[in-house]
């Protein structure tokens, strides 16, 4: 199982990790994944060499027109968000798999094939605007985070599916929006699609770290605050999809007076 993951997190070539990760899954579900959690993860997954990596504050402006350069600025820089999403579903399996269990891989690598085929599906809408993943800069605040809380699970779940994926909820719903405004319907359906997907992956998130907590004497929202205020870089902002939210296993309280 192992060897696998880590095969699949040091692919770069963006249609390789969508076929590895995509046949690692089908292969543990049918029980032909053996070897067990034996292989250590990699510091940092292999990205496409063609990717520019800058930090955060030197990424250029995308603008807010609908000029065609600035879509393909938008939807470039979902597929990043996307493919990012493979590695880090991954990685927590690879690395704390064995201690959470058969229905905490099962959870994370479904969340894994849902990440590849949202970056399957933003891939070719960027093909036909002529454009593919690689051709702009990406910055690698996503993939810090990982590294930030490689040492515990508590600390990845905290921060990764509750604080990260949890502002895709609610970002998406206005990004849609104004894909729809510019007469993309194609662009839309996708992110109403991934909109669905990461509740389920939040929820995922949350349900575990619920879990972690019980199991280990936690408050949950004394310690997801803990967690956030130690391992975040950054702030919790509204306006929050508060619906949504709910929906994933995250109510109001936890995150309100935390903004």
């Amino acid at each position: 199982m192992s060897q696998a993951i880590r095969a699949a997190l040091l692919t770069g070539n963006k249609r390789a990790k969508i076929m590895q990760t995509r046949s690692l899954v089908r292969r543990w579900r049918r029980g032909e994944l053996a070897g067990g959690f034996t292989v250590a993860m990699p510091d940092h997954p292999a990205w496409p060499e063609t990717l520019q990596v800058l930090a955060p504050a030197k990424m250029p402006r995308r603008g807010k027109g609908g000029s065609q350069r600035s879509r393909i600025a938008l939807w470039h820089a979902l597929a990043h968000i996307e493919f990012v999403a493979i590695d880090l579903a991954l990685d927590i399996v690879g690395r704390f798999g064995a201690a959470m269990g058969d229905t905490f891989v099962a959870d994370f690598l479904a969340v894994a094939a849902d990440e590849a085929m949202h970056f399957a599906l933003i891939e070719r809408h960027l093909a036909s605007m002529g454009a593919q993943y690689g051709d702009l800069p990406a910055h690698g605040g996503l993939w810090q985070s990982a590294a930030d809380t490689a040492h515990a699970v508590d600390a990845r779940l905290a921060i990764v599916p509750m604080v990260l994926e949890a502002r895709g909820l609610d970002v998406t719903p206005a990004t849609l929006e104004r894909v729809r405004s510019f007469g993309d319907e194609r662009g839309a359906r996708i992110l109403q699609r991934i909109l669905d997907d990461e509740i389920r992956h939040v929820l995922a998130g949350s349900t575990h770290f619920d879990a972690w907590c019980a199991a280990n004497g936690k408050n949950p929202q004394n310690h997801w605050r803990l967690l956030v205020k130690r391992h975040f870089r950054g702030g919790i902002r509204p306006p929050f999809n508060d619906s949504a939210r709910l929906a994933a296993g995250l109510p109001r309280g936890l995150y309100q007076d935390v903004a």
